[in-house]
């Protein structure tokens, strides 16, 4: 299993709004725990377990309000939701506004952006991933912190479109 698949299991798990989701191959064990309301999903890695079947949890229905509840945080923002674009983490990870420690942030508020312009850097799985606007504009607000875990489709930046 590589690391695109181990991804898009995580983000099955986070839209699906299961408690806990286990896959275990013949050379590997996941178990994916979201666990609390608003902590971000634990995601445990064992390598070379010997195992002889293949076993995932089906996703229970009445997780399901689980997932709308990370949203709650960001309900004081809804009057600026009709007025600004939300960008949201595409994945689940740490946020880093700055390519490396030494480095100036990627963007500030009252940045002036263009679509493809890097927003900021979400860690996940020792891996750094560009995230990158899909909208120009200006930045409006920073809603997270620098060094801070994020959680799939978590409201990330605040920008005026016009």
């Amino acid at each position: 299993m590589d690391v695109k698949e181990i991804q898009s299991l995580i983000k099955f798990v986070a839209k699906s709004g299961a408690s806990e989701v286990k896959l275990e191959t013949d050379d590997l064990k996941i178990t994916i725990r979201t666990g609390a309301l608003n902590a971000a999903p634990e995601t445990t890695y064992v390598q070379q377990i010997p195992v002889a079947q293949q076993a995932m949890a089906p996703a229970p229905a009445a997780a399901a309000p689980v997932a709308d509840t990370p949203a709650a945080p960001a309900t004081p923002a809804a009057e600026d939701d009709s007025k600004y674009i939300t960008v949201k983490s595409p994945i689940i990870g740490t946020f880093y506004r700055k390519p490396s420690p030494d480095k100036p942030s990627f963007v500030e508020v009252g940045s002036t952006i263009a679509e493809g312009d890097v927003l900021c850097v979400i860690e996940a799985m020792k891996l750094f991933n560009d995230i990158e606007s899909e909208v120009s504009g200006k930045i409006v607000k920073i809603l997270v912190d620098d060094s801070s875990p994020v959680e799939f489709d978590q409201p990330l930046f605040l920008v005026d479109p016009s």
